[in-house]
């Protein structure tokens, strides 16, 4: 069952949304210089906000692990994203600091990038073309990931269907394809996680 990660949450209303449709997870951007960036304070209020059953991923560029760690500690986040330039010692660190779970990011470009993925001791693995690119990138490319991964990348409600339908990731990572004028479309939240959940049933019907 492919699960479904809606990023970049930034208001209030995006999580009240959040927890009418329950996606799988949700994601803050913390890292600086990004305009779905928000603070500390913002990701608190966010968090007191959304379902307790829904985790919080928190979303870093090259960031110092004790303020991650501390972070998680206070309850803030749930589960790290590193999209910088975090190698395997920047991982092993930050498990001894923590034992929250750790997603890590790869731009997908070559089979080179998708072995150093599959080899990667984080918990997850994030495939994307970019950081926030809104593009897709070479699907075929995945046929030998070898492990669990979340799909993102130029994901939006006309294509999540053939996403699962070709590669069966574990979960589904959207930002911009449902946004409206920068902002979270509630509609669009709605219909994403629609054709993920129809696409699921299909599957199960073929079994």
């Amino acid at each position: 069952m492919t699960k479904i990660k809606f990023c970049g949450l930034r208001r209030p209303e995006d999580i009240a949304a959040a927890n009418e449709i329950k996606p799988d997870y949700v994601g803050f951007v913390m890292a600086p210089g990004f305009f779905r960036t928000i603070t500390e304070e913002q990701a608190a209020e966010l968090k007191s906000l959304l379902d307790p059953e829904i985790p919080a991923v928190g979303v870093f560029v090259n960031e110092a692990p004790e303020r991650i760690a501390e972070l998680l500690k206070k309850g803030i986040i749930d589960m790290t994203q590193l999209h910088g330039d975090e190698d395997e010692n920047y991982i092993a660190e930050l498990r001894e600091l923590t034992d929250k779970p750790v997603i890590k990011a790869f731009k997908v470009r070559t089979a080179e990038d998708v072995r150093k993925a599959r080899e990667c001791t984080a918990d997850f693995v994030l495939l994307d073309s970019g950081t926030g690119t809104g593009e897709t990138f070479d699907w075929s490319l995945l046929r030998e990931v070898g492990r669990d991964y979340f799909l993102a990348g130029g994901l939006h409600p006309g294509n999540a269907a053939e996403a699962i339908a070709r590669l069966h990731p574990y979960a589904l990572d959207v930002s911009s394809g449902i946004e409206t004028e920068a902002k979270k479309d509630r509609a669009k939240m709605e219909t994403f996680a629609a054709a993920v959940r129809s696409e699921q049933e299909n599957e199960e019907k073929r079994l």
